[in-house]
């Protein structure tokens, strides 16, 4: 089958601003990995995170949540030795709310903050969101520090965390690294990775390099000068991977090391697992605002069931959980990998009603909102400077 570099065939369209299983179905996660050219998150590689980490691998890691990685064996090798890392990043602000899809890289990546040990820097994409949403240049701004408010809220650690905005950042060693991966862009490259068209403006056209370059130490002279070849593990969903094909192509050329990429799968929507979930839509998600009633309403109301039409067929032929929303979240979400496994057992085998499932997972989710709404509530404005001041991190590496 002919496929395109930037992630569209006949069948599914995955890039950094669309995503559609043009079929109705669902994302074909197989198939991307051979378009995209990264390799399958194994089961050894698990198993090696929690030799080294001593510390029990995270359930997005242990359930292939992080199913996919570019170069991820080579900062493990790295690490092995005695050398380290540093983790980036991101995030584009253009809702003032996040939804659960919204925070599992950032719940992961403070994982992997904790388990290794290692600093991290968060980048802000408000120019991106000003150019692709036509967002006012102030409330791009505005909606970054809300966002920011949200991701400290997931627990990063100050002494290991930079957050910078690029309408506040961008300049400097930061810019010269931006001008050095333009020029090894070619136009007809960029068209190719990412689809853009004659009607695009040339901020569009213009932009990857600005997510390109956090890739490189030497754009964050306040934390690693003289550390030009310090190695950068990326934790991002799928649909980021044509921004970082690009910046590992250049990166040699330019003298750094190819970033590493560890990779997520989409967090489906309520409806059905067809893709991402859609800010438009605030019945396709649960949102970190969600009150508990909302939650409980959104989930019993939208969440797709694969229970049968009536009670005596579930008995007879229990749930189809390869469709079941409730069972797909409670995989992103239930800790407890016994608890999920009887849910599955007895769900599936029909002993166990929708209901009863829905329950457990509006239990589960309105634990973890109520949790987000209390950390985000105690985070102030002088966190957010804090956090996003230009200053060495005492705690770096310890």
């Amino acid at each position: 089958m002919e496929t395109k570099e930037n992630g569209e065939d006949e069948q599914q369209v995955v890039n950094p601003w669309k995503v559609d299983a043009k079929d109705g179905g669902k994302i074909d996660y197989d198939k991307l990995i051979d378009q995209f050219g990264c390799q399958r998150l194994d089961q050894s590689l698990v198993n090696r995170v929690h030799r080294l980490t001593s510390r029990p691998p995270h359930v997005f890691l242990r359930r292939g949540v992080f199913f996919a990685h570019r170069d991820f064996n080579e900062i493990l090798d790295a690490y092995e030795k005695g050398e380290k890392f540093y983790l980036y990043t991101g995030r584009g602000p253009s809702s003032e709310a996040l939804h659960l899809g919204h925070l599992i890289p950032f719940m992961f990546t403070k994982y992997l903050q904790d388990a290794f040990k290692v600093p991290l820097v968060i980048q802000l994409t408000d120019d991106e969101k000003c150019m692709w949403k036509n967002l006012a240049v102030e409330e791009s701004q505005r909606l970054a520090r809300e966002n920011a408010k949200d991701i400290i809220a997931c627990g990063f650690d100050i002494t290991r965390t930079f957050i910078f905005s690029d309408f506040d950042y961008v300049g400097g060693a930061f810019y010269k690294n931006m001008v050095k991966v333009g020029k090894c862009v070619t136009y007809n490259k960029v068209v190719g990775i990412f689809g853009f068209t004659g009607e695009d403006h040339i901020g569009k056209v213009s932009f990857p390099p600005v997510q390109a370059v956090p890739s490189f130490p030497s754009s964050f002279p306040h934390l690693f000068s003289g550390q030009d070849n310090l190695r950068c593990l990326i934790p991002c969903a799928i649909d980021q991977d044509p921004y970082f094909r690009m910046t590992r192509d250049v990166a040699p050329r330019i003298g750094y090391h190819k970033p590493a990429l560890i990779e997520a799968s989409f967090f489906p929507a309520l409806q059905g697992e067809t893709g991402k979930m859609s800010a438009s839509d605030p019945n396709s998600a649960i949102y970190v605002t969600d009150s508990a009633k909302d939650i409980g309403s959104k989930i019993n109301k939208f969440a797709f069931s694969g229970g049968r039409d009536s009670i005596e067929k579930h008995r007879e032929l229990g749930a189809n959980l390869e469709v079941d929303i409730p069972i797909k979240y409670l995989r992103f979400f239930l800790e407890d990998d016994s608890e999920l496994d009887y849910i599955e057992k007895e769900y599936g085998a029909g002993r166990m009603l929708t209901g009863e499932v829905k329950q457990r997972l509006i239990q589960v989710l309105t634990e973890i909102v109520e949790r987000h709404c209390r950390a985000r509530a105690a985070v102030t404005d002088e966190m957010v400077d804090a956090f996003m001041a230009v200053r060495p991190l005492p705690n770096m590496f310890n």
